[in-house]
């Protein structure tokens, strides 16, 4: 249990003013910092007991320190963000409410409030010893895996079959094209990966978790569909050529088409079996299939340079030669599908596969890393691969042979010869006549096996390729259905959302795809099945590379990729690339999937609205509005709050919503009417906003004239202040150091994601009544720093407290924006020298998981030390007219005084609140040192305790912003995560 923790009376009672020189701009250690070392090892801190025992100090458990501004009020801690930790239960930061309590009320305990968020979504609960799950790193779990993925049958039993009919040049064509709609949907799918810690459910979890279910549902289903129908179309491969080799031995169950379905049934219920018994057993199975098809290649190179016997050359097979690779460079195109998106068509099957590791992120141990180091390292081999069979296999192989001995041109035969197997000694005229020939690279699919050293390596070669494939889909595609069914957005599948065992396997929905898979295997043909699978990957492609294109050009707030290799203008090239092949290679089809995708987004837009929030906005200063209007994916709803003392003018509306709309603010406008500021922002911050649509961050402008305004409005804009922080509002004050702050009438405005409300005051020469919105004559009202271009300055962040995030989501909100790219950002961070070096690599850590662009972190190691005796006296005067002096006046109660003024400071809490007043002095003593002439400095905000005076917390304002050249905003969030390590 925790224990009290009484007023603090051990502070001198004085102020003691002594005559040192101004100190020197404090010297620090900075870290360069470029997002890119995810490997530092951090050590675990945990939250001592407050009892100090004995035993709990000798355990290794580390004192956690706290911020500058309270003792429960903790710095930025990495186990906030990152549940994980073994052995340590989850913990939660201290909420509003108790930091807000009074000196008596607070209680000290393991964990602040000793509340415990619910995990994170994919977060799986510590299992007991001995079963860990399995997680893999990027070469067996994500470049291995797409690698037999993508050699599949399309490599071993079709790549020669359509060199042959597009020819060398143009089956280059189809592979560069393939490859480069794989690639850079690759390069779309590692920014996506990248963009925070991912679980199961591969591309559909990633997409939707970025961009939503609206884009992410229609994407599930097309690529858990797609991967199924891949695992048909590499069954039926297998079973052709178990059935051409019992054909060969002359063993037949029924007919040539039914044999192929016996065998694919059989196959594909093994195939089920073992993907079921876990991903240790396929992990194993997939290693094996890799090194036979390694061998099966090494046997097809050699075979390549051997001497080609008789009996090969009947079939055409004459090793390298010029005039058969000249020969077989132009196409020649065979039956009435021959052209060449048929033949694109039936490949491109062979470059899919490229999300297999994708899919099973939630097995690998750093997704982040592994899928776009795996993937992109897989893509380059299979090319190089697809690359060199074409080409071997052009070089050696004439188009049509008969595979008849007796064809040999022997002594001086002058016979009638046809083709180019006339030049090297062979006549097959009569075949190529008749069109009957049975080999050659136009007619038979086992070219590979013919041209290898040993002919049946190669068939096991075939059976590797065709069964890991077919094994590697059946494993994906369950486990992205199953993701979709958890997050209910389809009605009638949430039954297959229920996973079994350590590692939650998808046992229902496995038994669906295998069911859909022994459909298509019935159908028996190979192309048709190819062409259909082409046409659904396409679509998964298109729909990913515009997920990606559409959240770099909106500049979403949670897109914040570590993968930096790609480009949104690529991406968008891709999409309309892939949605053009699908209609170049079936018409229909392609229409029949492109409504079926219309139809899903439409569902999940009309019975899944997304939940976006609303800002609220005070119009009358407009360096307030375009700091809000900064923040690109906030939709503003602009509130002025009126005196019921004063008359507003009916068109005010018209005139606020004409103003907004020419400088182009995203915002709604209505006016409000209070008693006070007080009363309208209460009732304001509680009845705005409709269901999930609420705001959730108040931002108010500075009052910059507080100590020569009446009590009464202190008191009145302080007090908005504690209320906002009651009712679990984050916070946003901005000073600008032009005198454009509040003054004396307040209006309001509130923001989302980086939400606003904000009290601030017209200009006191200006009517607000008679405000003129108007362009001539108010060039001031209209550009503001927020609009002009920042260049190369740096934005400092002095992130005092964990707040959950947003100190730090604001600044990166900034950076999105046009005039402000080129600005750097540094965190500045409260520690010691001690521990120096460990809390700087543990903000780094967590700094890189957050995904986030920052030039520096540095570590204030003086920020205990004793403010400059000058800053002090400044600090007093300022607060002394509203000092009560109790003690001094003889005959008075401090009740009675306090009655009559209640925002005034007693002498007991003055002295109570002195250590916390000369930390905020000493705190604004680095920061101008720091950052004088920075964009913009970002303050962490003091939470005031309930008994704090509101002249008091007014002075601490004011001192923290104090003699600063730039903007400065007091931030403060309500303590909820809104930076985040995973995608949710």
């Amino acid at each position: 249990m925790g224990q009290a923790i009484p007023k603090r009376n051990s502070l001198s009672p004085t102020v003691n003013v002594s005559s040192t020189q101004d100190e020197q701009p404090p010297r620090y250690s900075p870290h360069n910092f470029d997002g890119r070392n995810p490997n530092l090892q951090v050590p675990a801190t945990i939250i001592g007991d407050s009892s100090g025992s004995p035993e709990r100090q000798g355990s290794g458990v580390e004192h956690r320190r706290t911020s500058l501004y309270s003792s429960i009020d903790l710095v930025p801690q990495l186990e906030y963000y990152a549940r994980t930790i073994k052995h340590q239960q989850a913990r939660s930061r201290p909420s509003l409410e108790v930091l807000r309590k009074t000196f008596e009320e607070v209680e000290v305990g393991v964990g602040g409030d000793n509340t415990s968020e619910p995990q994170n979504e994919g977060e799986q609960p510590p299992t007991s010893k001995g079963k860990t799950p399995i997680r893999f790193g990027w070469i067996i779990g994500v470049a291995m895996r797409v690698m037999v993925n993508i050699w599949g049958v399309i490599l071993f039993l079709r790549l020669t079959w359509i060199t042959s009919q597009a020819g060398i040049v143009l089956t280059y064509v189809i592979i560069f094209i393939s490859v480069l709609v794989t690639s850079l949907t690759a390069l779309s799918i590692s920014a996506i990966a990248t963009n925070g810690r991912v679980v199961s459910g591969g591309t559909y979890f990633l997409i939707s978790r970025t961009l939503g279910p609206e884009i992410g549902g229609p994407i599930g289903i097309m690529y858990a569909f797609a991967n199924t129908l891949s695992v048909a179309l590499n069954t039926v491969g297998y079973a052709e050529v178990v059935r051409d080799m019992m054909r060969e031995l002359g063993v037949k169950i029924v007919d040539d088409v039914n044999d192929v379905r016996i065998i694919g049934v059989v196959t594909v219920t093994v195939l089920m079996l073992i993907a079921v018994s876990g991903m240790k057993w396929e992990s194993k199975t997939q290693i094996f299939f890799f090194l036979v098809m390694m061998v099966a290649f090494t046997n097809y190179i050699v075979g390549t340079v051997l001497p080609q016997s008789i009996e090969k050359q009947a079939r055409g097979l004459f090793g390298y030669k010029a005039d058969i690779f000249v020969e077989n460079l132009a196409p020649s195109w065979r039956g009435p599908q021959g052209n060449f998106f048929r033949m694109f068509s039936v490949f491109f099957p062979g470059a899919t596969g490229i999300l297999a590791g994708v899919n099973i992120c939630g097995d690998l141990r750093d997704p982040a890393s592994a899928i776009p180091k795996g993937t992109l390292w897989a893509i380059f081999w299979t090319t190089f691969s697809y690359l060199v069979i074409s080409i071997t296999a052009g070089a050696c192989v004439v188009r049509d042979a008969s595979g008849n001995m007796s064809d040999i041109i022997t002594g001086n035969r002058s016979d009638f010869c046809v083709g180019l197997a006339c030049q090297h000694g062979w006549n097959f005229t009569n075949c190529i006549q008749s069109q009957t020939c049975k080999y050659g690279l136009s007619n038979s699919v086992q070219i590979m096996g013919q041209l290898s050293a040993y002919y049946y390596i190669i068939f096991a070669g075939i059976f590797a390729a065709t069964l890991s494939s077919a094994l590697g889909f059946l494993v994906s595609a369950p486990k992205v259905f199953q993701c979709l069914c958890k997050d209910q957005i389809y009605p009638f599948i949430i039954f297959f959302a229920k996973g079994y065992g350590k590692n939650h396997e998808p046992l229902r929905a496995y038994v669906l795809c295998y069911l859909i898979a022994v459909c298509f295997i019935i159908i028996a043909e190979l192309n048709n099945i190819a062409a259909l699978i082409s046409n659904f990957f396409l679509c998964s492609y298109a729909l990913i590379n515009f997920s990606c294109f559409h959240a770099s050009l909106m500049n979403a707030p949670g897109w914040r990729p570590t993968f930096r290799y790609y480009s949104k203008w690529a991406s968008l090239f891709v999409a309309v690339l892939s949605v053009v092949l699908m209609f170049l290679f079936t018409w229909w089809a392609a229409l029949v999937t492109l409504s079926i995708i219309i139809f899903l987004y439409g569902y999940v837009n009309y019975t899944k609205p997304s939940e976006s929030k609303v800002e609220f906005l005070r119009e009358r200063k407009p360096k307030i509005v375009n700091f809000l209007n900064c923040f690109h994916f906030s939709l503003f709803l602009s509130v002025s709050i009126c005196l019921r003392t004063k008359t507003r003018p009916d068109n005010t509306t018209d005139v606020m919503v004409k103003w907004l709309n020419k400088r182009k603010v995203r915002a709604f406008y209505t006016p409000f009417t209070g008693d006070n500021l007080r009363t309208g922002a209460h009732y304001l911050l509680q009845a705005s906003g409709l269901g999930k649509l609420k705001p959730d961050t108040l931002v108010m402008g500075f009052k910059a004239n507080w100590r020569n305004s009446t009590p009464e409005s202190i008191d009145d804009y302080i007090n908005s202040i504690y209320d906002t922080f009651d009712f679990n509002y984050c916070l946003c004050i901005l000073r600008m150091m032009d005198g454009l702050d509040v003054t004396a009438d307040l209006d309001y405005q509130v923001n989302d994601g980086f939400e606003a409300d904000e009290p601030e005051e017209p200009v006191e020469d200006q009517d607000p009544q008679n405000a003129d919105m108007s362009d001539e004559g108010n060039s001031d009202q209209i550009n503001t720093v927020f609009q002009n271009d920042q260049g190369k300055k740096t934005i400092d962040v002095y992130w005092i407290a964990d707040d959950g995030g947003l100190t730090l989501l604001v600044p990166y909100l900034l950076t999105r924006r046009k005039h402000w790219r080129r600005c750097k950002v540094r965190v500045f961070l409260v520690g010691d020298e001690q521990n120096e070096e460990e809390q700087r690599k543990e903000m780094t850590l967590l700094l890189n998981r957050f995904r986030l662009n920052v030039k520096e972190i540095i570590i204030m190691t003086d920020s205990e030390k004793r403010p400059q005796a000058k800053c002090l006296t400044r600090f007093v005067d300022s607060v002394a007219p509203f000092r009560l002096f109790d003690e001094q006046q003889e005959g008075v109660s401090v009740q009675d005084l306090r009655q009559s003024a209640p925002w005034k400071i007693s002498d007991k809490e003055f002295e109570v609140f002195r250590q916390k007043s000369e930390r905020m002095i000493r705190l604004n003593e680095i920061i101008r040192k720091n950052s004088q002439h920075t964009a913009l400095v970002l303050v962490s905000l003091p939470v005031p305790n309930r008994d704090c005076p509101s002249a008091l917390y007014m002075a601490w304002l004011d001192t923290l912003t104090y003699g600063l050249h730039c903007p400065a905003v007091l931030i403060r969030g309500n303590q909820q995560n809104v930076m985040t390590l995973y995608c949710q």
